[in-house]
């Protein structure tokens, strides 16, 4: 069978030869909309001359400089969420995305301050997920002043102005751990809590949404005061082998932040039985390992690329409509695993 020709090319876009040949040349007559019809027709025909009209298109499309700050890339759920972001630039549809991705392991307000306004000088649009603190709202402030979107990612964040979100709905998803240990649960008991940093406000939303479904459902559990395991898995193991040192009679363990994995470890060694019930969030190797020998009882996760195509549209969003069309906001539904279905 012959390869395809420029007159079948031109024959499936439903355009002229000539209109066709300019493309290929990179003409600037041609409308960016026609250049993605002959694009879009040459890949479904397989035509020889696809990475010349790729090129074509690639230059005629708008570009977004959007830059992205995650948190402490050693983590693997950050990791794995900025390699979702990347694949998601690369294949956003019909503009080109220049995308500046930095993880930040130096968490403190004044340095993550520094970096959103380093990276608001470059940029038309960000991204950040970090902790609320004067200083970081301070920032987030001046940029917006100057015509910069500013988008919260994970937990919501305040400014002067109006900040966006992308993230869960963090007080549904803590009354949905809380559902999680009243259906487990063989007795009602004590429940200790471990979050990363009060300054986290999704992590604030989720308790305050989990003691808000046992004020409604089972009043009769009792929800120890929340202990910080400052995003450290080693604090987390810590603060865990204490909550069993203080309150041994505990019957679940809600691991609302940052290090799992050693939460993971404390009660491995400790081994309370089949029937304590541990709630935590994010599906990766450890969890899902600890999904699937008992020692976590259910997780609450992010869709990882679909959470990465939400964030880059939300973005180019706000860039495009610009300050006076308001925060954008955009709730991301999670992922429940269990045993059984990881």
């Amino acid at each position: 069978m012959s390869r395809p020709t420029i007159k079948d090319l031109a024959r499936e876009a439903g355009v002229s030869v000539a209109t066709v040949n300019r493309v290929i040349s990179g003409a600037e007559s041609v409308r960016q909309s026609t250049r993605e019809i002959v694009l879009n027709a040459a890949e479904n025909i397989g035509f020889y001359g696809l990475g010349t009209i790729e090129n074509s298109v690639f230059q005629g499309r708008e570009t977004h400089r959007l830059a992205i700050l995650l948190q402490q890339g050693h983590r693997v759920f950050y990791r794995g969420l900025g390699n979702a972001l990347m694949r998601a630039a690369e294949a956003f549809a019909g503009a080109n995305i220049s995308l500046d991705l930095e993880y930040l392991d130096d968490l403190s307000p004044d340095h993550v301050a520094s970096r959103i306004t380093a990276l608001g000088q470059t940029s038309e649009s960000l991204g950040v997920v970090a902790a609320e603190h004067p200083m970081v709202s301070d920032a987030i402030s001046s940029l917006m002043e100057k015509g910069v979107p500013v988008s919260a990612l994970i937990g919501p964040l305040s400014a002067r102005g109006n900040v966006g979100y992308v993230g869960h709905d963090n007080w549904k998803k803590g009354r949905m751990a809380g559902w999680a240990f009243h259906k487990c649960c063989h007795k009602p008991g004590k429940i200790g809590i471990l979050l990363g940093n009060h300054r986290y406000r999704n992590q604030e939303i989720n308790e305050s949404g989990f003691r808000s479904y046992f004020r409604e459902h089972n009043s009769d559990f009792v929800l120890l005061e929340p202990l910080p395991t400052f995003e450290s898995a080693a604090v987390a193991r810590e603060m865990t082998e204490k909550l069993f040192q203080e309150h041994p009679d505990m019957c679940g363990l809600f691991v609302s932040g940052g290090g799992i994995t050693g939460a993971v470890a404390a009660l491995r060694e400790r081994k309370p039985g089949k029937e304590f019930v541990c709630v935590a969030y994010e599906l990766f190797d450890v969890t899902k390992a600890a999904l699937i020998d008992g020692t976590i009882t259910m997780t609450l996760s992010y869709p990882l690329e679909s959470f990465a195509r939400e964030i880059i549209e939300t973005m180019v969003k706000a860039k495009r409509l610009g300050p006076d069309a308001g925060a954008q906001r955009v709730n991301i539904p999670f992922d429940v695993h269990t045993s059984e279905n990881v």
